[in-house]
């Protein structure tokens, strides 16, 4: 349950005030009951203004919600007796939906990408391979380095460390070690995490050997 405390101002339009333990309580997110659809003969009532009213009877608790052209809404249908407030549901729904809406665009869903090497990878292909895993870790996600093994070297796991180690240490300034190299079966895995900050240095960028110039002949 969500719980904000009073502090000697009105609830939010989404949380309920009681005067008993000085507490606001969260509106449920399930459907609510409101009007006639409320079944309780008697309702404990709060205002628009998020006045405790006391307990009423339902017919007098609509009434009042109709006189001000409101809903009255049961926003604790578990209570005893239930709680209902008188408010425009309309708009409660729309703002709570648009709450629920700017709070999804501010998630960031984290995924799992890998990244698959060999004990024996060759320079030129680790540096793809870790450009990879760079880009993964800037947008955000975690890193699943995985080296495969495959007949005779499982023999040698400390060769497949060797290059998580090293895929660990040149991406040491964008990313955590979240877990440490393990054997799994035929694999081994290391799982990388983005820190917040940004990548302050360069990856190493692979040398091109520059073709050497013949010697004039006379």
């Amino acid at each position: 349950m969500i719980v904000c405390y009073y502090s000697g101002g009105i609830c939010h339009p989404s949380f309920i005030f009681s005067k008993y333990n000085r507490r606001c309580t969260a509106i449920s997110k399930e459907n609510l009951r409101i009007n006639e659809e409320i079944r309780a003969r008697e309702v404990r009532l709060i205002s628009s203004a998020n006045d405790q009213l006391g307990i009423l009877s339902l017919r007098d608790a609509l009434r009042l919600a109709a006189e001000q052209q409101l809903d009255l809404v049961e926003v604790a249908p578990l209570a005893k007796p239930p709680v209902c407030r008188i408010m425009d549901y309309g708009k409660f729904r729309y703002e709570q939906q648009k709450r629920e809406k700017e709070a999804k665009k501010k998630q960031k869903i984290v995924t799992i990408k890998e990244v698959k090497v060999r004990p024996n990878i060759e320079d030129h292909d680790f540096l793809v391979k870790l450009k990879n895993a760079q880009r993964f870790l800037l947008d955000g996600d975690k890193v699943k380095a995985t080296v495969m093994f495959r007949g005779r070297e499982l023999s040698h796991p400390e060769l497949g460390r060797q290059v998580l180690v090293r895929m660990a240490a040149e991406l040491k300034d964008i990313a955590n070690v979240e877990r440490d190299p393990k054997l799994e079966g035929k694999n081994m895995i290391m799982i990388l995490a983005a820190k917040q900050q940004q990548l302050t240095h360069p990856l190493p960028q692979q040398q091109t050997p520059q073709p050497q110039s013949s010697p004039e002949q006379h």
